[in-house]
């Protein structure tokens, strides 16, 4: 629901390896690099007997043509420590810009930015601050953003509407409110910079975000006293917000307001707010009732809808009626997504229905939904908690025939697994893998590791490991939450 709100805004460690089969460590002295692939993720790839030449050519010039594009933009990158290039080629110099921008790399970006402004053809405009501001924004980097203001003032640019509402977004998702709220007095003495209804929205749904729900009424009052009028995406954000922080009666109240204005209407968005509070909470008969009303106000639902009842459903245990509502889902021609088989397959997990689980499983490869990262951590979780690691090999192997990407929660999970059964050199091969695979441990797996450590009595490599975790926040080797 959270993705869906912000897209109507628009807004470690060590070298090591594995040794074959199946994560099957062997002692540390034989450990060879060679043998550090059995986790590797094979790509998928065309059969060259299946594919024709002309096809073959177009991909290679394709691939290709990629290959100099990076290596131009990791030549930028370089470059932008140097005081010597004013000159280069304006489409290199933009395109590094943009990928660092599209990958929320602001150190990157800030860096090639500050190339771009060196370049005897660079002519300050908005436009690329404002992008920057809202990858600032993203990143969390309120100082920064400060400062990039402050240096388009410098440039001797006049901030647009744009860029003033990226910056109230850059300190507002940074919790900042009040220097948001700053930045709007001042939007007000600027001309053709007033604020509107889309900074408003942003800066409430920065409030709901932050609980700070006490700033929410004078803003609205403000809105009021402007002439400005709140559209669904304003109302949404409230009733999101409000449904869960669990203040209901609030949420109603903006679901009034938002059916008797007359420039805003309900939406499916609005449907899995409330309907998605409410089963959050267990309160099924009041989901249901709201699920009702949306229908007959003409409001259709989509696949999230459905994804949300058959987690609250789950949720309390109602297995019938969640299998119900995906054959409603079916019956409707609503196809269910990798999200649908994800919720099904982690309730049957958590509650130890091994049978049910795998039959979903089954089902969702047989409908050539793609497993992804969330699903193998799901039946990994489920098969170590009833003691079948048998399994997890097996689950392991498919994961090594796939082309689905390794993350933190994944090999979180996996670590706790083989932690929690006592197999601790598994344990620290997975941990090792980590780095081969470049990702980053986080707080999590630290402290899953020093918990089975601890549970084995094995208080010196506890502490040890202790030690890397310092190491690792001080180094920037460890991702946060």
């Amino acid at each position: 629901m959270q993705c869906a709100m912000e897209l109507q805004l628009s807004s470690t460690f060590l070298s090591s390896s594995i040794s074959s089969p199946y994560l099957m460590i062997v002692p540390k002295q034989h450990i060879n690099q060679q043998k550090a692939q059995v986790l590797s993720i094979k790509s998928s790839s065309l059969n060259p007997e299946n594919t024709s030449g002309g096809l073959q050519k177009s991909s290679k010039k394709d691939l290709s043509r990629l290959l100099r594009t990076e290596a131009a933009i990791r030549g930028i990158e370089r470059k932008a420590d140097s005081e010597k290039y004013t000159n280069l080629w304006p489409k290199a110099v933009l395109e590094a810009l943009d990928d660092s921008i599209k990958q929320n790399r602001w150190d990157s970006a800030l860096k090639v930015f500050g190339l771009l402004r060196k370049q005897h053809w660079y002519e300050p405009r908005c436009h690329t601050y404002a992008k920057l501001l809202v990858m600032l924004g993203k990143c969390k980097q309120p100082n920064q953003a400060s400062l990039l203001f402050e240096i388009m003032l410098a440039d001797g640019l006049q901030p647009t509407l744009d860029v003033y509402t990226a910056l109230v977004s850059a300190y507002g998702f940074s919790g900042l409110l009040d220097e948001a709220l700053r930045t709007i007095d001042d939007m007000k003495s600027v001309s053709n910079c007033k604020p509107d209804v889309y900074t408003y929205s942003i800066l409430i749904n920065c409030c709901t975000k932050f609980r700070r729900f006490d700033m929410i009424e004078y803003i609205l009052a403000e809105m009021a006293y402007l002439g400005i009028e709140c559209t669904s995406v304003t109302y949404n954000t409230l009733i999101d917000g409000y449904g869960k922080a669990k203040l209901f009666e609030l949420m109603e109240s903006s679901l009034t307001d938002m059916i008797e204005s007359e420039t805003a209407s309900p939406d499916v968005f609005t449907l899995n707010s409330v309907i998605g509070s409410y089963g959050c909470c267990g309160k099924l008969e009041i989901m249901e009732k709201w699920f009702e009303r949306f229908r007959v106000m003409g409001i259709k639902p989509d696949v999230m809808t459905f994804n949300i009842l058959i987690k609250s459903y789950g949720r309390a245990g109602m297995y019938q009626k969640m299998e119900s509502v995906l054959d409603f889902m079916r019956n409707r021609f609503y196809s269910p997504t990798v999200v649908t088989y994800n919720i099904i397959i982690e309730i049957f997990g958590k509650v130890g229905l091994i049978m049910n689980m795998e039959e979903f499983f089954l089902q969702m490869k047989h409908q050539g939904v793609k497993p992804t990262s969330f699903t193998y951590c799901s039946l990994v979780s489920a098969y170590g908690r009833a003691g079948l690691l048998e399994k997890v090999d097996s689950i392991m192997r498919q994961v090594e025939n796939s082309d689905v990407v390794l993350d933190t929660p994944f090999f979180n999970c996996i670590i706790s697994t083989f932690g929690q059964a006592g197999d601790l050199e598994r344990m620290v091969a997975l941990f090792l893998e980590m780095k081969v695979r470049k990702c980053k441990p986080n707080y999590i797996t630290f402290s899953t590791m020093i918990q089975a450590y601890d549970s084995q009595g094995m208080i010196e490599a506890a502490n040890d490991l202790k030690s890397k975790l310092i190491t690792a926040c001080e180094s920037n080797e460890m991702i946060r939450g």
